[in-house]
């Protein structure tokens, strides 16, 4: 049996892959803050498929909860074959409408705690020869709209970067980019999405289907939608000025309220 290390694994993108890999009998290591939903969690995915489920709760937005989670994944005992870099939160409001403790707290998730929690995993999964790391990004990363999409650009960076260092180690890592998903993102922000059409909204279970396929074909971005692929697509082409503006005025149409 392997074991997947799950991040924000109690609610939305994180629970639809620590069902889908409990399901394929992966052995698992949940992290979140609400130890209650952990444990609740944990005896569900046991008693269902008869995996494993470990629970560590850790707050990504302090040091002593990356340094926890790090720990976890540098334990070459109890090694961890998948990595998911999942937890992740939106912020209400435009740029300069935020505080900046606020913004500063989405970078250390967002951006700080991907890069040492990749870090510990691959090296340990390096040095065995194999593994791999999702890091959760969004299709926001190629839009220019606010501290978000920046962060999330860089978790697409830094990903595609790391992959290219990596190759040939054994060890895979891809950024998975999503748009709009039903999960309980958007209500822990407060943020209003009636004003979303229909057609934008993904299935967390089958975008979690997608990425794992795209991260067996040794893809290092998923974009795990033919709608949003081609939106993406179009996005390529547009000018960068143009598109920010059309961003802007999507956003204030389409987007979180």
């Amino acid at each position: 049996m392997t074991t997947a290390l799950i991040t924000g694994s109690t609610a939305g993108i994180g629970a639809a892959f620590a069902r889908r890999l409990a399901a394929d009998g992966h052995n698992l290591v949940l992290v979140a803050r609400d130890t209650k939903r952990l444990r609740e969690q944990a005896t569900e995915l046991h008693d269902r498929h008869g995996i494993e489920a470990e629970v560590v709760t850790a707050d990504l937005a302090t040091d002593d909860g990356i340094e926890t989670v790090a720990a976890r994944l540098a334990d070459r005992r109890n090694p961890v074959d998948l990595l998911v870099n999942n937890a992740g939160f939106g912020n209400k409001g435009r740029y300069l409408d935020v505080s900046m403790a606020d913004e500063l707290m989405m970078l250390k998730v967002h951006c700080e705690a991907v890069l040492r929690l990749t870090s510990a995993a691959t090296e340990a999964m390096r040095e065995r020869g194999r593994g791999g790391v999702v890091n959760v990004a969004s299709v926001a990363a190629f839009l220019p709209r606010g501290t978000y999409g920046a962060s999330k650009a860089w978790v697409v960076q830094f990903t595609q970067g790391a992959a290219k260092d990596l190759a040939g180690s054994g060890v895979r890592l891809m950024a998975l980019c999503p748009g709009f998903v039903r999960t309980e993102f958007h209500q822990r922000a407060g943020m209003g999405t009636d004003n979303i059409p229909g057609w934008m909204w993904l299935d967390a279970d089958k975008l979690v289907a997608a990425a794992l396929n795209d991260l067996a074909r040794g893809k290092s971005v998923s974009i795990p939608d033919p709608r949003y692929k081609v939106m993406m697509g179009v996005v390529k082409v547009v000018p960068r000025g143009l598109l920010g503006g059309i961003s802007s005025r999507t956003g204030r149409k389409y987007g979180p309220q």
